[in-house]
């Protein structure tokens, strides 16, 4: 049985934002969205989000999508997974996933699951030179994942390790729950790390591994606006060489933006600066001219759309719309 854990309990500070990290927006969808559907694609069959810091807003964001547990008080990463207490009983390997990592792919989350098949626990690791955060990982002599180094807690020599924890995690269930009854608080900020728990299963004889990754891109997190658009940014590179490569023509993908729900047909032609988002579908042989945003539209054949703003309505073959128009629930508005 695949099971996941998602990490959504943070308010996400450096937002400077009333709305939860969680819910901020890549090519048109929330984070934990794009993270939800990322595992629903792996055939996770259980998922559990765990929420806290407006925990009302996550959860009718994910209504109908998994289980949930609140987190309150907050007290570290892995008080986090231990309020996952439907899934103690569980069989199977459980995914520890991030709601603000976006970009994972679904080949990653698939391969965790199949490598933990041999192990009880799997740490996903990047090789990246470029500074960084993420905690570091020690190897021991023979390679072997000996522990992991909080990056505050890195010296001089830890700090220059090329290999980082990206913190995301596969465990075989039993082991999981079984080392988290023994996780401990001991250290200054008093929270219980789910880093903690390498430790506690290499002293089970338990078997550790690491799936490593050269694409930093992949696993990267979200704590501000700056990495927000990052996300954007790798989100939409990937989503538009898709499209392209199935035989969209794009004349900007730079400037075109596409939610990863949209359908394009045979031969659609997409302008400079087009925004398509939510469940839009556009036909075969159509085209979408420069400043056209369309959200929730099921565009015909054989149409232009040219500089119009569409929502939630439906265009049929051989329409010719815009320029500026401005259509909402199939009604054009002043």
């Amino acid at each position: 049985m695949r099971n996941a854990i998602v990490l959504a309990a943070g308010k996400g500070t450096r937002m400077h934002s009333d709305l939860p990290k969680v819910l901020h927006k890549v090519c048109g969808m929330s984070m934990v969205s794009l993270v939800m559907n990322t595992l629903k694609s792996a055939n996770v069959d259980r998922v559990v989000t765990i929420t806290g810091h407006a925990h009302e807003l996550v959860e009718k964001e994910l209504e109908g999508m998994c289980e949930f547990a609140l987190q309150e008080p907050q007290l570290g990463t892995g008080h986090a997974v231990m309020q996952a207490k439907q899934l103690e009983n569980e069989s199977g390997v459980t995914l520890v996933v991030y709601g603000d990592a976006p970009c994972i792919s679904k080949e990653m989350i698939e391969e965790l699951y199949e490598t933990c098949g041999n192990a009880d626990m799997v740490l996903l690791t990047v090789r990246y030179n470029g500074p960084s955060s993420f905690g570091r990982i020690i190897r021991n002599q023979n390679n072997e994942v000996e522990r992991i180094v909080e990056f505050k807690d890195c010296n001089e020599e830890e700090k220059s390790i090329t290999e980082l924890n990206s913190g995301f995690y596969a465990f075989k269930n039993e082991s999981l729950f079984e080392a988290l009854k023994e996780l401990k608080n001991d250290n200054a900020q008093k929270e219980y790390y789910l880093t903690d728990v390498l430790e506690i299963l290499k002293n089970k004889g338990k078997v550790i591994q690491a799936v490593v990754t050269e694409d930093y891109d992949l696993v990267q997190g979200v704590n501000d606006c700056v990495e927000l658009a990052h996300a954007n940014e790798t989100m939409r590179k990937r989503i538009n060489t898709k499209w392209m490569k199935e035989g969209v023509t794009m004349y900007d993908p730079e400037t075109t933006y596409l939610s990863p729900e949209v359908t394009l047909g045979k031969d659609v032609i997409l302008y400079p600066n087009v925004h398509l988002y939510g469940k839009t579908t556009i036909g075969d042989f159509t085209t979408i001219l420069s400043g056209s945003y369309l959200e929730n539209v099921v565009v015909g054949n054989h149409s232009v759309i040219n500089a119009s703003d569409i929502r939630n309505s439906e265009v049929k073959d051989n329409s010719m719309i815009g320029p500026w128009e401005h259509i909402e629930d199939n009604n054009r508005k002043d």
